[in-house]
């Protein structure tokens, strides 16, 4: 693009979207499904957080990297996120892009080589700003507000970065600022002795993520990266940390001064191992104590609509239903049972008696009468036996087969497809 084009109407921006991860601390939800791809309160899926944000800030020319078990992502985007015809138009889609070995025969290596291997995609747009964002992570953002730090900054690389407690810091990238908000030193998962903030030595900075590269800096780095065999061609490992060494102008945007419409302060959840994913949960049925609010028309979450009847509540048997502090997805059916703090999902039925506390149920579960649930997760499509207890005790739960957690949480999880040899269903190899 010309420069005169450009200062008419502003750069042309990209955004690659990394949905490829295996998310193997939250197996078995991740049996069948990538991480991304994993439901989430209620209804949602987590790239749906990712994708909105995009949406609402005006960002709308958007492809989705996706590789590991990539069939229900592939299906959800279809379904929830393809714009209209008076929309859809070079400028305007939200477009998977599978992995597709243009570069050899092999997969992603990494997320630097997941973007590599789509520079085509890049060259085709034409693009001057490439927004790279994960889609693992559950957060509101306004990337409009980070495109124009990326800008007044004059540079070539901007990364988002939060501050977390220094004992944390070993799980991120880590990053040490001068008092002008340029990145000096980019540190992927140190084990010790993280650089601290400027002024406080009890936090940490770290990277979220979520990249915006000068086009011409991005094709320099991942051509420089992919000839290099020692590289593990990741944003994080080596294609920051070598861009900083160099001094190239890598600044850092501070998420904490990202303000969303409507809402005081910003949300960030890691969601990545099964008791933080429950946790968002038991958060998110508290917004006004700091969970994570989906009720805001100013900054909807976006998701897939089904034509599903409204949720039902209701007596069964002389019973009444106790229902508190909990979320209901459409076609959810309760019929005189308990359901305390707990997250029920699309076409759920609860039949009379059960009583249900924490716990997550996913698309389709139906627990039978006089269950009982605590803190637990039920995959899709489950069906809990009449007088089952699960969360109860532990050995027990184990031994049927479900997975449970240091901390108690237990995961029922989905069931193999069933052939119709009648044989059992291969075991993944690639079982954590």
């Amino acid at each position: 693009m010309d420069n005169e084009v450009e200062g008419l109407y502003g750069p042309r921006v990209l955004a690659l979207v990394l949905a490829g991860g295996k998310g193997t601390r939250l197996w078995p939800l991740t049996r069948y499904r990538a991480k991304p791809a994993v439901p989430i309160f209620g209804k949602y899926r987590i790239i749906d957080f990712v994708l909105s944000n995009l949406v609402n800030s005006g960002v709308f020319s958007i492809y989705v990297l996706t590789q590991y078990r990539a069939q229900s992502l592939a299906d959800h985007i279809e379904q929830g996120w393809q714009l209209g015809p008076a929309l859809r138009s070079r400028d305007f889609f939200v477009s998977l892009a599978p992995a597709q070995m243009w570069t050899g025969e092999h997969w992603y290596q990494g997320t630097a080589d997941a973007v590599y291997q789509n520079l085509h995609l890049v060259a085709t747009f034409d693009a001057d700003e490439i927004l790279i964002f994960s889609a693992d992570h559950v957060y509101k953002m306004d990337v409009g507000q980070m495109m124009e730090w990326h800008r007044l900054m004059g540079a070539e690389v901007t990364v988002a970065v939060m501050p977390v407690p220094r004992e944390e810091a070993h799980r991120f990238g880590v990053v040490q600022v001068d008092e002008d908000g340029w990145i000096r030193r980019f540190v992927e998962k140190p084990r010790e002795n993280p650089p601290t903030m400027p002024g406080d030595p009890s936090h940490c900075l770290v990277s979220m993520g979520n990249y915006i590269f000068r086009r011409e800096t991005l094709e320099a780095a991942l051509l420089e990266d992919a000839r290099r065999p020692d590289s593990s061609h990741d944003f994080g490992q080596d294609i920051l940390p070598r861009l900083v060494a160099s001094g190239t102008r890598v600044a850092a945007y501070n998420f904490e001064t990202n303000r969303i419409p409507g809402e005081p302060r910003p949300y960030w959840r890691d969601v990545g191992t099964l008791f933080a994913y429950w946790e968002a949960h038991m958060e998110t049925l508290h917004p006004e104590r700091g969970g994570l609010n989906l009720y805001n028309p100013r900054w909807p979450i976006r998701t897939v609509s089904f034509r599903d009847p409204p949720a039902l509540v209701t007596s069964a048997g002389g019973v009444k239903p106790t229902f508190e502090e909990s979320l209901v997805a459409e076609g959810a059916r309760v019929y005189g049972a308990e359901v305390i703090r707990s997250v029920i999902g699309r076409g759920v039925v609860v039949e009379p008696g059960a009583h249900i506390e924490e716990s997550i149920l996913f698309y389709g579960v139906r627990v039978q009468k006089g269950a009982r649930l605590r803190r637990v997760i039920v995959d899709k499509r489950r069906v809990i036996e009449a007088g089952t207890a699960i969360g109860y005790d532990p050995e027990q739960d184990r031994a049927r087969g479900y997975h449970v957690t240091r901390e108690g949480i237990v995961v029922v999880p989905a069931g193999p497809p069933k052939l119709r040899l009648n044989r059992p269903w291969p075991e993944d190899e690639g079982r954590p």
